[in-house]
């Protein structure tokens, strides 16, 4: 707490009232600037203004520290009536936005508010730049999820809330944009209270608990949307989720949900699942001469749908979602090749603060699998165990 900011702000608005009530008093030339009559005009409002003071100062004792609040809802409404009988309420009340402001500011800095909607940033400009400088040769992903996630913060009123379904091979980037988004979304990234994040195997191990896994499941998304006006909720192997987990959480999507009104909420999944479709398209406009940029989202969003459609054991192809199109954007990964791979090896010298050179680099790629056999183009774990590489490498 900043005493000196408290004083600043409170006599700011005590300077206010006696130069407003003053001024109000009318001319007393004929007694000096501090005559008889100005002096009693004054002495009333020191008055008025001491016992106001008090209740300001309570009053942000409460909004930004939350001590003193017992009766603050029922008091406030009584506060404001007895100052709009105040010959200066309209000063009075310029006071109180102070006081608003200097309490959103304070919350700026710290776990202030009874949610944890003031540990949200929305840096699109620094996600935007993070994913240009750290996400490699995934040109599709950066281009839709900047625009998805841009166009639904800045929707006033969104419709719905917004899904987008990551795929493709381990090690592609789906968990490390993940976390670019927390940490630009939220101060606190993924340890944000507004954050949650669901691990299938994990959350979820057994199929005979789906019943208790749905309630639960239910019950902490209710509870976050309630908590934070923007959650974000995370479901990671999304794919091996039980197809009734994916329908349970279902309302919260849709358009016209049951649900706590949750058209403010991003719902992130993420799957390997699709990967062989996105790799078998890269391959072919590899093998065609193609640049893997001119690979587009319409040539490429529908034959990954396609697959996630096909009758199988994953909880996508059995649940609504993808019936009822719930899901806004199938977002591809595309496999990394090898200049890929030496960027990633590059981030992680520059990570440890640690000197590099390009046969280092070089080095450290050649020791990752790639396949198909024949064309050895993509690598098999992307860049998943780079770091792992380079401490072999360091050794």
């Amino acid at each position: 707490r900043d005493p000196g900011a408290m004083a600043t702000g409170l006599g700011c608005c005590l300077l206010l009232l006696l130069l407003g009530g003053s001024a109000g008093q009318g001319p007393q030339a004929e007694e000096g600037p501090w005559g008889r009559t100005r002096y009693e005009a004054v002495k009333k409002h020191l008055g008025a203004v001491g016992a106001l003071s008090k209740q300001y100062w309570q009053y942000l004792a409460c909004r930004v520290w939350q001590e003193g609040c017992e009766g603050e809802e029922e008091e406030e409404e009584v506060k404001k009536e007895e100052s709009r009988g105040h010959p200066d309420w309209r000063l009075l009340l310029a006071c109180e936005d102070f006081l608003e402001g200097f309490s959103a500011w304070y919350c700026s800095f710290g776990k202030c508010c009874k949610t944890g909607d003031c540990r949200i940033v929305n840096n699109i400009t620094g996600l935007k730049a993070d994913l240009d400088r750290q996400l490699h040769g995934q040109h599709l992903a950066k281009e839709v999820i900047i625009q998805a996630v841009q166009g639904f913060l800045q929707s006033p009123r969104p419709r719905k809330a917004l899904v987008l379904s990551f795929h493709g091979w381990s090690g592609t980037g789906k968990n490390f944009v993940t976390r670019l988004l927390a940490n630009h979304l939220y101060r606190d990234g993924l340890k944000s209270e507004c954050v949650r994040v669901f691990i299938s195997l994990f959350h979820f191990p057994h199929h005979n608990y789906v019943d208790t896994y749905k309630a639960q499941l239910e019950k902490q998304i209710s509870e976050t949307v309630q908590l934070c006006k923007q959650p974000l909720f995370i479901f990671d192997e999304a794919e091996k989720l039980h197809f009734s987990l994916l329908d349970a959480i279902k309302p919260f999507m849709a358009q016209h949900g049951n649900q706590a009104d949750s058209r403010r909420s991003i719902f992130l999944f993420l799957s390997n699942l699709g990967g062989n479709t996105i790799n078998e398209v890269a391959l072919d406009f590899w093998r065609a001469g193609r640049e893997r940029e001119e690979i587009s989202m319409e040539y490429l969003e529908q034959r990954l749908q396609l697959e996630l459609l096909e009758p199988s054991e994953n909880g996508y192809a059995r649940s609504h979602l993808l019936k009822e199109n719930l899901i806004d954007f199938f977002v591809p990964f595309l496999p990394l090749e090898y200049q890929h791979v030496k960027l990633c090896a590059r981030d992680a010298f520059l990570a440890r603060g640690l000197p590099y050179t390009e046969a280092a680099l070089d080095e450290v790629a050649r020791m990752m699998v790639f396949v198909p056999k024949e064309e050895q183009l993509f690598s098999a774990q992307g860049c998943k165990s780079v770091a792992q590489r380079i401490n072999y490498f360091l050794s």
